[in-house]
């Protein structure tokens, strides 16, 4: 009878990590580049009363066994990398990436990270960072006499110079690739840091070796699906009230057994 418990606290803390990712989904619903999550699981270990193929007679054996499981536990959270929709901006250092990849952008402390939000920013010192200051890699570095800008589609960046009707190039944008982007390791402000299971970043230029190509003026949309949550939201309800009727009936029985004289 204790068992039952146990087990029905298991699905009721399962449920709780599949209502926690739903509601970390959802509050995410408007960053630039955002990447939904989904919780997974795995049953626990199984108490094993008969061995399946164990034998119950004379030439006779158990063909299922008797196995009682013990309950489940969170086993990932798997990010989705399903490209998000266009959203346009008309903002010239808003860049999307249309494809696969990221942008490699330099911490304060030296690190490199890599984001799919490409709200970028012209700093103080011109080169090109993202809202928190985190610099493009390449550095992309422009003129204070610059007039205008423009992204080619394949990362080219040339300007206009003023009293020059021939655009100059300054720079050319990469991105990287991982074979395993669900082993990334979110760290927060839209970044992401390589891991063992990521595998190495694989650097190169736009529309190249399965990266996607940029576009100019416009971001990436994070692709939450507000309904697919809110019905997600009322399945994780109902399994969790139903975990927690579960601990109703096994008290009761618990509570008829102590009333036995």
């Amino acid at each position: 009878m204790i068992r039952s418990l146990n087990t029905a606290a298991t699905g009721m803390k399962a449920q709780q990590a599949n209502m926690d990712v739903a509601a970390n989904n959802i509050a995410n619903v408007s960053t630039n580049g955002f990447k939904k999550a989904r919780a997974e699981f795995e049953d626990l270990m199984y108490h094993t009363q008969v061995e399946p193929g164990a034998p119950t007679g004379q030439n006779s054996i158990s063909p299922t066994g008797v196995q009682v499981g013990l309950g489940v536990k969170t086993a990932a959270v798997a990010k989705d990398f399903e490209q998000g929709t266009p959203k346009l901006t008309n903002n010239p250092f808003d860049l999307q990436i249309s494809g696969n990849g990221f942008f490699p952008v330099q911490l304060p402390n030296g690190q490199i990270a890599y984001t799919r939000d490409g709200a970028f920013k012209r700093g103080p010192d011109g080169r090109l960072q993202d809202r928190n200051g985190n610099v493009l890699q390449p550095e992309i570095t422009f003129p204070s006499s610059a007039t205008g800008v423009e992204f080619g589609a394949a990362g080219q960046v040339s300007i206009m110079l003023e009293g020059n009707i021939t655009p100059q190039s300054i720079g050319q944008i990469q991105l990287v690739s991982f074979v395993n982007p669900a082993g990334l390791k979110s760290i927060g402000q839209n970044l992401f840091m390589p891991t063992n299971s990521s595998g190495l970043p694989q650097q190169g230029n736009p529309g190249q070796n399965g990266l996607g190509s940029i576009a100019q003026g416009q971001l990436e949309n994070s692709n939450v699906n507000i309904v697919d949550e809110m019905v997600g939201m009322i399945t994780t309800q109902r399994a969790y009230e139903t975990n927690s009727k579960v601990i109703q009936a096994s008290d009761q029985m618990l509570q008829a057994i102590n009333s036995l004289r």
